[in-house]
């Protein structure tokens, strides 16, 4: 308990210290504040004596840094889901996603069935450079079974400082063979850029994918230009894919930002319920091309610095954006020290893109009385105007130039990438083939689907149409209303028509299948990079739009211009 009293403690510290404060404020504001803080100390004097009466009768002992993570939680939960604590045991999650980079092994791992999987390995990391690989089934972990501990368990774990030694132990999934393996940690640094490329028939058009806005993750973008210039000198036009960049850093979206318009241009601007949050973003740097075209691709998983980059560019008509909704992230978090190496994360400020705009598409200050929060109704959102006078608006992200809708997995697929089945199949097939064709050109053939019917011959693949769900529910609803007797012959011949042959799904969705097998199996011999190549290739009806409107410079213009795009 002697943290939890020393932390007790110095709470009580400071909100006498924050009531020390209210002599110097106005009268009004003065009396407002003096409640405030008079309610912090009550509360936290209730807490601390409810924590010691638990600590000293409770029948059972007590876990107090549990309870007290549980309860913050809780508290947090009234605001938004962006503001939360940062303690020491997630703090190298938080530093993979805050900077790409942190201190470990390089894997990542879930539990099935008991057993701790290797679901991804980054390139070039300890692990992979040790020879184990994507599917193998951690054991042991410095000696302490890995059986039964969940991921964050295993996590922890793994953690620990920059060439300091730990021993895994590695069962292979097809053979059985377990063997021990000895790892150095390392600091592991992701990629923001894993793949860049030249597209189009003549091949003069870049495409970027940048995975999440880290530390110079802009200067990896300029690199690329550049190289991808240099390749070809005739370079038409520019494609960034930020389809499922959940953001990152507001500052390096400027930067990126930077990248295509001038120096000294407003990008964003924040505003929050303090004036040290209150600020405006401008480009400060010599661009890379200022009149080259540009599309940006978004989806509904394009948030936050994302959305700042598209919807900005958007705002200025200087980039086609295309795609789906972006996800409507328009709040900014800092961070904020509170002791013993934890941290809060708090939403400080909104922001607001080139037009004046905030996308942020739930209201998190208004919820209803079953605490849910629901999205800014149409009727509230606000027109605003580009450079060029075309209609943009706020309150629910970034709406696309062209908005392509892309189709969706069926239940099959679903069912099949839920159970791990497409990804258990690509371990047995690494493990039989030792080389596959480069990842733009690797599909798998009318053999191996074969092949992959008869491995989930008898694999556990159940799954409901959207047929199948509507009747439930219709069956459900009658029964509740007590008309189900009397339709109970009907509904079971229409049931049965409905009943579907797994195997004739199988073959009716079967491209969508084999996209899917083929990427996972590219990705575990040529990593994430191979993955995005070979998925490239595929049918993509957003990129290929892209492509069609930056080739066309009329088309460009146009779209831009507030023109139809055909």
């Amino acid at each position: 308990m002697r943290n939890i009293k020393t932390i007790t403690g110095k709470l009580k510290i400071w909100a006498a210290a924050c009531c020390g404060l209210i002599p110097v404020m106005a009268a009004g504001q003065g009396q407002d504040q003096t409640d405030k803080y008079f309610e912090i100390s009550k509360n936290l004097e209730i807490y601390s004596n409810i924590f010691k009466q638990l600590n000293q009768y409770y029948v059972d002992p007590i876990e107090p840094g549990k309870m007290l993570k549980t309860g913050v939680d809780a508290m947090l939960r009234e605001l938004d889901p962006y503001t939360n604590l940062i303690t020491e045991a997630d703090a190298e999650d938080f530093e993979l996603q805050s900077t790409g980079k942190y201190s470990g092994v390089g894997i990542s791992t879930r539990v099935h069935n008991d057993e701790v999987i290797i679901t991804d390995l980054f390139e070039n990391g300890p692990v992979a450079k040790a020879g184990i690989k994507i599917g193998d089934i951690v054991t042991s972990v410095n000696g302490e079974p890995a059986k039964g501990k969940n991921t964050d368990e295993i996590s922890l774990l793994m953690r620990g400082a920059p060439g300091s030694k730990l021993t895994l132990g590695i069962k292979n999934p097809v053979t059985g063979k377990e063997e021990i393996t000895t790892i150095t940690r390392t600091e592991i640094r992701l990629s923001s850029v894993p793949h860049a490329s030249l597209l189009g028939q003549d091949n003069d058009i870049g495409y970027v994918y940048l995975a999440q806005f880290t530390p110079n993750c802009s200067r990896d973008v300029h690199h690329v230009l550049d190289s991808l210039r240099q390749v070809q000198p005739a370079l038409k036009g520019v494609i960034l894919d930020l389809r499922n960049n959940p953001g990152g850093l507001l500052e390096e979206a400027v930067q990126v930002c930077n990248l295509f318009i001038p120096r000294g241009t407003r990008v964003v601007s924040t505003k929050g319920k303090n004036k040290e949050w209150d600020r405006e973003f401008k480009t400060s740097g010599t661009p890379w091309d200022t009149v080259m075209s540009l599309a940006i691709l978004i989806n509904h998983g394009s948030a936050s610095a994302s959305e700042i980059v598209a919807g900005t560019l958007q705002d200025l008509d200087r980039a086609a954006v295309i795609g789906t909704r972006s996800f409507g992230k328009g709040l900014v978090q800092n961070i904020r020290n509170v002791g013993y190496n934890s941290r809060l994360k708090i939403t400080t400020a909104k922001y607001y893109t080139f037009s004046g705009r905030c996308i942020q598409a739930l209201d998190y200050s208004h919820r209803n009385e079953d605490g849910s929060v629901s999205s800014v109704p149409d009727s509230l959102k606000k027109q605003f105007s580009t450079r060029n006078g075309r209609k943009v608006y706020d309150g629910g992200g970034i709406e696309p130039d062209i908005n392509i809708e892309t189709d969706q997995l069926s239940p099959l697929s679903a069912a099949l990438l839920q159970k791990n089945l497409i990804f258990d199949y690509a371990t047995q097939y690494y493990y039989k083939h030792p080389t596959i064709a480069q990842p733009a050109d690797f599909v798998l053939n009318d053999k191996d689907f074969t092949d992959f019917e008869k491995w989930l011959g008898n694999k556990d693949y159940s799954y409901q149409t959207d047929s199948e769900e509507l009747l439930a529910a219709l069956k459900e609803s009658a029964e509740k209303e007590k008309y189900f007797k009397n339709i109970e012959m009907e509904f079971n011949a229409l049931n049965a028509k409905f009943a579907h042959d797994k195997k004739n799904d199988l073959n009716k969705n079967k491209r969508e299948i084999v996209n899917l097998l083929t990427e996972e199996i590219a990705g575990r011999y040529y990593s994430q990079k191979g993955r995005i190549i070979n998925k490239l290739k595929k049918d993509d009806k957003v990129l290929d739009k892209a492509l069609s409107v930056v080739k066309d410079g009329e088309q460009y213009k146009t779209l831009l211009k507030g023109g139809k795009s055909g």
